[in-house]
């Protein structure tokens, strides 16, 4: 079984409210949070909780992570739509990002923050504080250290709108990539919009363009694919003799995730789940195949974070 240590970086919850607030957060468990400069003074004289100084306009704002469904004409049904903020995270990996989140959905936003190492604070109001001081500290038991993201393939972006449209779409079907300025030859494909296998035009519907890469990079080819849900984003990291899966239900706030299958590239027979609010779950159906590992969660609530290690 794989030991987890205290992760290097943990969200920061943004808090405005003046020091008279403190025992609520105290009664959630909250420790540490990020206050205006013209409150620093207030806090620092509050015992039990550390203040620092955080300015959300040198932020750069999210969307609240969460699903909207929208009706589809075609088929007379409901279509989910994840917010997700992945592409942000790819596209700009050195800001520091602001989310502002209500209730449950706070907890989505440091789902989301911690499954992609994001620098990140949440602003969030008192029904918001016990599931977010929950997920902060689901989050401090992940290891970060030595774990890098794994890609398989390259994109180039121009910066533009409908690149960022189409890495929007390609991260919400957890198409695995990363962005770099040239092709990379240690990469499975290159995806360039504008180029002669990416046409503008085909850009300019980011679904079709997401189905052009996948068809391109072939499934069998995927190191990373889920089964069984189409809210439910990962991403995988990696080190030596080791992968961790990261999975997300952007309609957590709503509804779990049950059944969930996901399949791997590689051989890994020791895993280990750690599954926020159920600490005692355990992986069903757990395969090794050649060249592939294959399992169940027996539920998604949140996020989920699977070791696995050869």
């Amino acid at each position: 079984m794989i030991l987890l240590a205290l992760a290097a970086a943990i969200p920061g919850i943004f808090w405005d409210a003046p020091p008279d607030t403190a025992p609520a957060l105290k009664e959630a468990g909250i420790r540490r949070i990020l206050v205006p400069a013209g409150q620093a003074a207030g806090w620092k004289q509050v015992e039990g909780i550390a203040a620092e100084v955080a300015d959300p306009a040198k932020a750069v704002k999210l969307r609240t992570p969460a699903v909207n469904y929208r009706f589809e004409q075609a088929s007379a049904s409901r279509v989910p739509w994840i917010d997700c903020n992945g592409w942000r995270f790819l596209r700009q990996p050195d800001s520091r990002y602001f989310y502002d989140a209500t209730g449950a959905l706070a907890a989505m936003a440091a789902a989301e923050a911690l499954a992609w190492g994001a620098d990140a604070m949440i602003k969030t109001d008192p029904a918001g504080l016990k599931p977010l001081a929950e997920m902060l500290t689901f989050g401090e038991g992940l290891e970060r250290a030595g774990m890098q993201p794994l890609a398989d393939f390259g994109f180039i972006d121009d910066g533009s709108s409908i690149a960022g449209e189409v890495m929007n779409l390609l991260v919400r079907h957890s198409l695995l990539f990363r962005v770099v300025r040239r092709p990379d030859p240690n990469l499975k494909l290159t995806v360039q919009p504008g180029s002669k296998n990416y046409p503008l035009e085909q850009a300019k519907n980011p679904g079709a363009m997401a189905q052009m890469v996948r068809a391109d990079l072939t499934d069998g080819r995927r190191s990373l694919r889920i089964y069984g849900s189409a809210v439910v984003v990962g991403r995988l990291e990696t080190a030596a003799g080791r992968l961790r899966v990261h999975l997300i239900n952007y309609d957590g706030a709503a509804r779990k995730v049950s059944g969930l299958r996901v399949r791997v590239s590689g051989e890994f027979p020791k895993h280990r789940l750690a599954l926020a609010g159920l600490p005692d779950a355990e992986l069903m159906d757990y395969e090794v195949l050649t060249g592939a590992t294959e399992f169940t969660l027996p539920e998604l609530r949140t996020y989920a974070v699977v070791d696995l290690q050869k």
